[in-house]
């Protein structure tokens, strides 16, 4: 009867001592219901030299869209998100806009299969940008301003034109007056010709 006894209870050690070894390994299951950033695309602290078309993040656990909030903001706070966010299992991407060189934050606020939403920040520097666009639009008044001179250059061909007119006229004067000077010396030349015959 007392061997007996001890069988069971050593029976009944070894099942508890499973259900102990179980019992460990679950509390990783509950962890997995709140959610957490696990990469993104370009990497928080990234240097880009070539802006991508699209910032990507991933999740622990996929984020539901209703709950899920991203914006993405450039230099002096300038919004640089280019459409709504895209979902894909884990994934969520939104379209990019890049403006001047600097630095880039993408904040997200993501729902937990807990109910506890979690929040947090990427952080990448464009180095370069199209900064360069704006001066240019500025430039283009500027390069209006000695544009300008043209103006005056243009009204220039009218004297010139008035010149031209004003020289054909003397032109004429001239002409006449050599058409003259010669007509009056032929008739001087003719005169002593009849006088040194008489």
């Amino acid at each position: 009867m007392g061997g007996r006894v001890a069988r069971t209870a050593r029976g009944w050690s070894v099942v508890l001592g499973v259900v102990a070894g179980v019992s460990v390994l679950l509390p990783a299951a509950p962890a997995a219901a709140h959610n957490s950033l696990t990469g993104s695309d370009p990497k928080n602290g990234a240097r880009v030299a070539t802006a991508p078309k699209r910032i990507e993040l991933r999740f622990l656990a996929s984020p539901a869209p209703a709950t899920t909030k991203i914006t993405v903001t450039g230099p002096d706070n300038v919004p640089a998100a280019g459409g709504a966010s895209t979902f894909a299992g884990k994934r969520v991407s939104v379209p990019f806009t890049p403006g001047a060189a600097g630095l880039y934050i993408v904040a997200y606020r993501v729902g937990s299969a807990d109910g506890h939403p979690i929040s947090g920040e990427v952080r990448f520097t464009l180095t370069t940008g199209t900064a360069a666009a704006p001066p240019s639009a500025t430039a283009t008044p500027t390069s209006a301003g000695p544009s300008t001179p043209p103006t005056t250059s243009a009204v220039s061909p009218t004297p010139a034109a008035d010149e031209a007119e004003d020289d054909g006229g003397t032109g004429w004067l001239w002409a006449t007056g050599a058409a003259v000077v010669l007509v009056a010396l032929g008739g001087g030349l003719l005169l002593r010709r009849r006088s040194t015959r008489g």
